[in-house]
């Protein structure tokens, strides 16, 4: 894309856009499927859409989405920006015979599931196709964009979820391996704090790309550090230990997670997610 086209304002232009997509995805489909599962993800020029088909043996399977589909993806995405405020990153898509579409957004302020972290240029394109007052951009973007972080206004803290990609694509981790006996305590910590942020979808696995619909996308908190379910899925899944600070801190807290976080501490918590104000936060929820 060089240039987004027009907004959508009426709901029923978005709802027409989501019926062409789901034509195009089923006049390609096989007989008999059941159900045509798309995840879409963009940041700038970086897109990415994954097609699960499920056919008449109920087993869902990669496929190829049409190219109109995308495009029709990438006009949907466009078209819901809202001056200010920025458009979704991703989308979850689901079409069945002679059901209505189940569509879920994620939040302008979230991060989706990248199979691939896209370039910070990525980044950079999407505030420039998409611009966003300094206050909707959250700390995430800014970070991913390379742009400068502004005044800290709060002390919780969000780990890295792995230390970047190789030259492949790959997620790299640097960081030395937990004991199975601390790992475990580690996980309990962090299933074990309360969640501040959840979601109907799960994501990819990026260590696993044939796991399209498994990562939780929550987040949980204990009121000094915010991070989302992929930690505790990752070390679990696949001994990923997590942000090396994170485990010094839950190591100082002798793996004892808090059972409830006060509102405050909520907020800032929030806050440090969706690069929002506390103040902001306070008035959403």
């Amino acid at each position: 894309m060089s240039r987004p086209p027009g907004p959508l304002r009426p709901e029923q232009q978005q709802q027409e856009l989501v019926r062409q997509i789901g034509a195009v995805l089923t006049a390609q489909a096989p007989p008999g499927w059941r159900q045509l599962r798309v995840e879409y993800r963009a940041a700038g020029r970086h897109v990415e859409t994954d097609l699960l088909v499920t056919g008449p043996d109920g087993v869902p399977r990669p496929g190829q989405p049409h190219p109109e589909a995308v495009r029709l993806l990438g006009v949907l995405r466009s078209g819901m920006y809202r001056p200010g405020f920025g458009t979704w990153l991703g989308a979850i898509f689901v079409f069945e015979p002679a059901q209505p579409p189940d569509v879920d957004f994620v939040r302008p302020d979230l991060e989706p599931p990248f199979r691939q972290q896209p370039p910070p240029i990525g980044f950079q394109d999407e505030l420039r196709f998409f611009p966003r007052a300094d206050e909707h951009v959250p700390a995430w973007l800014r970070e991913r964009a390379g742009l400068t972080p502004p005044a800290a206004g709060g002390e919780v803290r969000t780990p890295r979820i792995h230390d970047g990609v190789d030259a492949s694509g790959k997620p790299l981790v640097r960081r030395r391996p937990l004991v199975p006996a601390e790992a475990e305590r580690v996980l309990a910590y962090l299933d074990a704090a309360p969640v501040i942020l959840a979601s109907r979808s799960n994501g990819p696995d990026v260590f696993a790309p044939d796991r399209t619909d498994a990562v939780p996308m929550n987040f949980r908190t204990d009121g000094a550090w915010a991070w989302p379910g992929a930690v505790a899925y990752y070390l679990r899944e696949h001994g990923v230990p997590p942000d090396p600070d994170l485990v010094a801190h839950i190591r100082a807290r002798g793996f004892t997670a808090p059972s409830e976080v006060p509102e405050p501490a909520k907020n800032l918590a929030l806050a440090a997610i969706t690069g929002e104000t506390p103040e902001q936060v306070q008035t959403t929820v």
